[in-house]
């Protein structure tokens, strides 16, 4: 194998793949160097395990901290379980890279991405795509390749390629695009409300770099690419014959039939072991079975233009939702879409309550977090509870997406939020439904958002030339139709992409009708929610916390907290309220209870109270001296009362007058620069 090195711009920014030297016992491999990132990216493939099915495709993005210079924290100091930010990134490329493989392969092939150096400065998601593309495309394993990457931001009215973290932070939106010489393979994208034509023309904008890295790559592969290995599709197409005279009728009935989800798929399951029962074969029909209920699925939609639940392709199931469903928890919202059902649950927090991260990114802390669970009940399955999977991260970081962009800034709502999803039943959609369910528990917890989100899926069924869009796809539209295409967003424009394909690519022409047909569904479910609840409640829940702010001047942090920590403590717990200061100066207090954060803001204003000239205090006597007193003014401040400073006539003794302990009221004659406070009482005494 053949050391060589390909250089070459994209957008002005030189990208360097490196072939031949490193890992050089997996099927393909290549180093890419862009700025100071570095990443080693992987492929390899085994033979296919006996009686698998599917196509079990492994992606792997591993986070090692030493690629930007930090020692992991923990215990034991070394890496664990993938980030969630780690599985997301794994999860965006295996939605790239599996449509493109051919029909009926089951080796299990590992994609891995190892990066070695990271600059902190830009998302490498893209680049790790383009990486898995050029490690397949030199490798020998069967890949219908070419795939690209490309991220896009938009920022004072300008498309930016392949932006930096900083560039994101001011831009509109943060789109990436995957995309084949043909067509759109993928879509990931988050923003603030943008139009349906801003949007169409930055993934145009993005299909257009990603076509120029397939074409500067073409020379390098085509020199150094290996021939694909030949692999067996085990596929009947005597038994598949047979099959369809015998079953396609009644599969065509049952599916048009006006039945639920699991009614459909008891009867389809009866008919299907009724006639295997009747061959009394020791064949297997599995393959051949599966494409038959694709086939017929299919020909309903494309050739009678028709869908299976009786529905126009433009038509939205039956709407409902409901809120302030459950006690004790800080806001509820439950969302039902035809047999797909979501209940939201919002807990508020303070600071401390943020998400810490320890990523590849310079994000440190999240403070909104949305988590999705998917239980077996959901699909009518009895197997055991998991922690989340690649699916549910997935779907939930989606969900988060979309509602961040409504979110109060911390100034106007100074609190953590988790969201968590329970969907209750499942038959199409159910990230989408989180959406909207969200969107109710964050009206019903009182939290300011700037509008509601709603968000909707949107199929497709092709054949060649020939294809239908439809709205609102259940189950059996995703699992035998081409594309999931989610979409969410307000009244006025998107906040979250998320595309999905089962073929080679989608033409941009399905892009802007996917587009189009997604903002009347989603104007359909904001109706349905404003039917709910139209505005978020003026007030919190009982049981929620209430968060207080005060911003104290920055050298009186150290003041604040103590020696140790002990003032800041001392103060925590005799209020009972959660005290937090940042760098600068902000104070948060947080209690259940209003009149434990009332006490203990009382006493942070009071320690860090600037003291002025004319300013009246009452305070207690804490040192007498032959001069005079020291009157505490504040817990961190004394101030002197001379003894000429005591009465309207003359004091011989000061203790003639004053005890330790009285308190006793005095006006503020003086701060020196140094801090130093003179006090007098004389001046507040009649003639």
């Amino acid at each position: 194998m053949d050391k060589d090195k390909f250089d070459f711009l994209i957008n002005g920014e030189k990208l360097s793949i490196e072939f031949g030297e490193l890992a050089k016992s997996a099927n393909g491999s290549v180093l890419l160097r862009y700025r100071d990132n570095v990443l080693l990216v992987t492929a390899t493939m085994n033979d296919p395990r006996p009686g698998i099915d599917f196509f079990p495709l492994i992606v792997d993005f591993e986070e090692k901290l030493y690629a930007r210079g930090k020692i992991p924290g923990g215990f034991f100091r070394r890496e664990g379980r993938p980030s969630s930010q780690a599985i997301l990134s794994a999860r965006l490329i295996d939605r790239t890279l599996r449509p493109l493989f051919p029909e009926g392969f089951v080796n299990e092939v590992a994609i891995v991405i190892l990066p070695l150096a990271v600059d902190l400065t830009c998302p490498l998601d893209w680049l790790a795509v383009v990486g898995a593309n050029a490690a397949l495309s030199l490798s020998d394993i069967p890949f219908n390749g070419q795939v690209a990457a490309s991220n896009i931001a938009y920022v004072d009215n300008e498309m930016i390629v392949n932006p930096t973290y900083e560039q994101l932070d001011n831009s509109d939106f943060d789109l990436l695009v995957s995309g084949s010489k043909d067509g759109v393979v993928m879509i990931e994208a988050e923003g603030q409300e943008i139009d349906e034509d801003l949007m169409y023309k930055a993934i145009e904008k993005s299909q257009e770099i990603n076509i120029d890295i397939m074409n500067n790559l073409d020379s390098f592969i085509n020199k150094h690419g290996k021939d694909n290995v030949e692999f067996n599709y085990e596929f009947n197409e005597s038994i598949y014959s047979e099959l369809s005279s015998a079953l396609k009728d009644q599969l065509k009935d049952v599916y048009k039939k006006d039945s639920t989800k699991s009614e459909k798929e008891d009867e389809i399951k009866e008919i299907i072991n009724s006639y295997v029962e009747s061959k009394n074969s020791e064949e297997t029909y599995d393959n051949e079975i599966d494409q038959l209920k694709a086939d017929v699925f299919r020909s309903i939609t494309l050739d009678e233009k028709i869908r299976v639940d009786g529905r126009n392709f433009d038509q939205i199931r039956d709407l409902s939702g409901s809120v302030d469903l459950i006690p004790k928890v800080h806001g509820s919202g439950l969302f039902t879409r035809g047999e797909t059902q979501v209940l939201s649950l919002v807990t508020l927090g303070s600071s401390r309550d943020y998400q810490r991260l320890d990523t590849l990114t310079p994000l440190e802390e999240k403070r909104f977090m949305l988590h999705y669970n998917f239980p077996p009940y959901s699909v009518g399955e009895a197997r055991p509870m998991r922690s989340p999977g690649r699916r549910e991260i997935g779907h939930g970081q989606l969900a988060e997406k979309a509602l961040a962009q409504v979110l109060p800034d911390t100034d106007e709502f100074p609190y953590a939020i988790r969201i968590v999803a329970e969907c209750l039943q499942s038959n199409g959609s159910t990230s989408m439904g989180t959406v909207c369910s969200a969107t109710l528990a964050l009206m019903d917890a009182g939290v300011p958002i700037k509008k509601p989100v709603a968000g909707i899926s949107v199929g497709m069924i092709s054949d060649n030339d020939k294809y239908d869009v439809m709205l609102d796809i259940q189950g059996i539209e995703d699992h035998y139709g081409d594309m999931d295409f989610k979409v969410a967003g307000t009244d006025t424009g998107i906040t979250a992409i998320q595309l999905d394909i089962k073929k080679k690519f989608i033409s941009m022409e399905v892009v802007r009708k996917a587009l189009d047909i997604a903002q009347k569904g989603r104007s359909d479910i904001l109706q349905t929610i404003d039917s709910v609840l139209p505005n978020p409640r003026e007030s919190l829940k009982p049981d929620a916390p209430r968060i207080s702010k005060y911003q104290i001047d920055v050298d009186k942090i150290g003041l604040l907290i103590g020696p140790g920590g002990k003032t800041i403590k001392g103060i925590s717990e005799e209020s009972g309220a959660v005290i937090d200061i940042n760098d600068d100066g902000v104070v948060s207090v947080a209690s259940e209870d209003g009149d434990s954060m009332e006490l203990a803001l009382e006493k942070i204003k009071l320690l860090t109270k600037e003291i002025k000239e004319g300013e009246i205090y009452t305070g207690k006597v804490v040192s007498i001296r032959d001069f005079g007193a020291f009157i505490e003014l504040t817990p961190s401040k004394d101030g002197l009362l001379h003894i000429s400073e005591i009465e309207n006539k003359r004091v011989e003794n000061v203790e003639d007058v004053l005890q330790i302990g009285d308190q006793v009221e005095v006006k503020v004659k003086g701060v020196t620069p140094d801090g130093k406070i003179s006090l007098s009482r004389k001046a507040l005494l009649k003639d």
